[in-house]
């Protein structure tokens, strides 16, 4: 059934909206997918900060052209049926989402990201992406390594100053 010209324009300007505050947006094919694995890849995405979108590449394009940014996008790889994932705060975290959703659904295939310069991404790029940590994973790992040599100094001083009381306990004796 077709869409009329106001639900279009409707569509296209929340894409804008959603495009332009984007991070990154990552598309992968779904075909195959039921509807049931789809509100569960939905249902995922939420608890990740990541929408997922499913629209007509035509409209996705139109979206992309209105956005200073992404103007000179190539966006030839926009083809056959494609769902979106965006997020506004994690660059990284729509690569995950979907990775992580196509290892247990082999129907849904990452096609590859726009990031947020408008550069595009190829399908090993998103996989490369989402195989790294999480933000907060990487900040742990920093401070745990700026840590360690703090740790280490207090223990070593400690050894040190518990082998001097032990000495000194010893000749007291």
């Amino acid at each position: 059934m077709a869409i009329s010209k106001d639900k279009k324009q409707t569509l296209v300007a929340d894409l804008t909206e959603l495009l332009s505050s984007s991070k990154m947006t990552v598309f992968a094919c779904y075909q195959g997918l039921t509807v049931a694995e789809l509100q569960e890849l939905r249902k995922n995405a939420r608890e990740n900060g990541v929408k997922i979108k499913v629209v007509k590449n035509r409209l996705v394009r139109v979206a992309l052209g209105e956005i200073a940014v992404y103007k000179d996008t190539d966006t030839t790889g926009l083809t056959g049926q494609l769902l979106y994932a965006v997020s506004d705060s994690d660059e990284v975290a729509p690569a995950k989402v979907l990775a992580e959703f196509g290892k247990s659904h082999d129907a849904l295939q990452i096609a590859g990201a726009i990031n947020d310069l408008g550069v595009n991404l190829s399908e090993d790029e998103v996989k490369s992406l989402a195989a790294l940590p999480s933000k907060n994973e990487l900040i742990a790992q920093v401070v745990a390594q700026l840590l360690s040599g703090a740790t280490d100094s207090i223990s070593a001083l400690s050894g040190g100053l518990s082998g001097i009381v032990s000495g000194l306990e010893a000749k007291a004796n």
